[in-house]
């Protein structure tokens, strides 16, 4: 069996355009996870109207994700940072208060959307931002900062849930500590710039954390853990996320980039991070409030 599931901003699921899809596909009883906002249905063939059904609903702000229905309840989150986790992108927030904003934020731009090499970009970056003082990243987590609407919430209900979090970076640890500490994630990973006498020196430790190693923690965890990759809801919007979402049972891609949305087995375009959670089955009178 499968299930579709429909999320769309609060208020804004119109239960015709729900009811008409189910009847369409000849589905279950349409079941609301959330008044206007969420719903889904089983369903036991694969229609061939799947994919113009899931283009004529982002036309009308509505995300269509299918799934088997056995086993979408995982045991564990796997997130990128930057752009899903947080709104904004950390090295892009640095360079802004270095003075190399614009430049930077180029160079990550076509990194995120895969037409520059990860670790070539990043020490390129990371070399614009030398001798910037080390007290700069404190400033930037207090004033420019901002958290992902939905990620505490996502956090907190699979957590209450018995699932394990992890939150893997190919940002900086300087950030990834304080986000993990904040939303209560169980581990972080992600990479160490290199400061002396209290300046950045341009520089990050070895080895680099860009795509392969995403890949890698995802094994290392479930094995630690012992449970599979089947097990594994991951998100992320970058290319250099785009392994781990491959490889997970269920790999969303969160307001991602052009190259990341095609290639991802879910995306969603329209719902905040709330949406894992429909993803999984929860309704909203489950979710735990942190």
């Amino acid at each position: 069996m499968f299930v579709a599931t429909l999320i769309a901003k609060p208020g804004s699921l119109d239960p015709a355009l729900a009811n008409a899809l189910r009847n369409a596909w000849g589905g279950g009883d349409l079941v609301w996870l959330s008044p206007d906002e969420a719903a889904e249905f089983a369903f036991a063939t694969l229609p061939d109207t799947a994919e113009s059904a899931w283009r004529d609903l982002q036309a009308q702000g509505v995300d269509l994700a299918i799934q088997r229905l056995e086993g979408r309840r995982k045991k564990m989150l796997l997130a990128d940072m930057d752009s899903t986790m947080i709104e904004q992108e950390c090295i892009d927030e640095l360079a802004e208060v270095a003075g190399v904003g614009a430049q930077v934020k180029h160079i990550t731009a076509r990194a995120m959307n895969g037409e520059l090499d990860f670790e070539g970009a990043l020490l390129e970056r990371v070399g614009l931002l030398r001798d910037l003082p080390e007290a700069m990243i404190d400033t930037v987590l207090a004033e420019r900062i901002t958290f992902m609407p939905g990620g505490d919430v996502l956090l907190a209900t699979m957590k209450a849930n018995g699932a394990h979090t992890a939150l893997v970076s190919g940002g900086f640890t300087a950030f990834t500590a304080h986000v993990a500490q904040r939303l209560g994630f169980d581990e972080n990973r992600a990479n160490t710039l290199l400061i002396e006498a209290g300046t950045l020196t341009g520089d990050v430790a070895r080895p680099i954390l860009g795509r392969d190693a995403k890949v890698a923690a995802l094994g290392e965890i479930t094995t630690r853990l012992g449970i599979s990759a089947d097990d594994v809801i991951a998100v992320g919007d970058g290319a250099n996320d785009l392994g781990m979402l491959q490889r997970a049972g269920a790999g969303v891609a969160l307001h991602a980039k052009p190259s990341v949305q095609a290639e991802a087995k879910l995306r969603i375009d329209h719902g905040d991070l709330t949406a894992l959670l429909y993803l999984q089955g929860y309704s909203r009178d489950a979710f735990v409030t942190p």
